[in-house]
């Protein structure tokens, strides 16, 4: 069980790097865009759709990595209150929920990204983008987003079985750790 957590961590790893990566990407494209404008008067046309898909893969690949890291937007107050056991049981419940609704919207994108490779889709604007490349990475972020809440869950499942109930700092605030 633990090589699974190892392995779905390390994927997230990646793919959060991969994130990041995209998030360069996007400041080049959009630091470009300026530079043209400002010296040659004129435009690369792609840069606000383009950075708009980039800015999906960077939302949907960085979940994981972000969901890993304690990163995430949280809410304290029972974690306050729950101690030992009981607080593992909560983030139990917690993660098979995720884990449920991350299913949904990895089957719900990947219908959506489906869709639009059947009917052959492409962007309106000037590029004419087909645009089950960019909708890819919404299902792929979302399985590894599930993939994930199964990592947590697991981990939480080893820290109750091995006992290891030993009252953990909660987080001073509803932001990261």
């Amino acid at each position: 069980m633990e090589k699974i957590i190892r392995l779905f961590d390390r994927i997230s790893k990646v793919f959060g790097s991969i994130a990041g990566v995209m998030m360069l990407i996007g400041v080049t494209l959009v630091l470009t865009e300026i530079v043209v404008r400002a010296l040659f008067d004129k435009t690369l046309y792609i840069t606000e759709e383009y950075t708009g898909y980039l800015m999906v893969a960077i939302t949907f690949l960085g979940l994981a990595y972000t969901l890993k890291e304690k990163g995430h937007i949280r809410m304290v107050f029972l974690h306050k209150v729950l101690k030992g056991k009981a607080r593992i049981l909560l983030d139990i419940y917690a993660f098979i929920i995720g884990l449920a609704v991350f299913t949904l919207i990895t089957i719900t994108t990947f219908n959506f990204f489906w869709d639009s490779v059947v009917s052959q889709t492409r962007s309106m604007q000037i590029s004419e983008t087909y645009l089950a490349i960019p909708q890819s990475v919404m299902p792929l972020g979302s399985f590894i987003v599930t993939l994930q809440f199964a990592a947590e869950l697991l981990r939480s499942i080893l820290k109750l079985r091995a006992g290891d109930v030993e009252e953990e700092e909660v987080e001073s605030g509803a932001l990261g750790r």
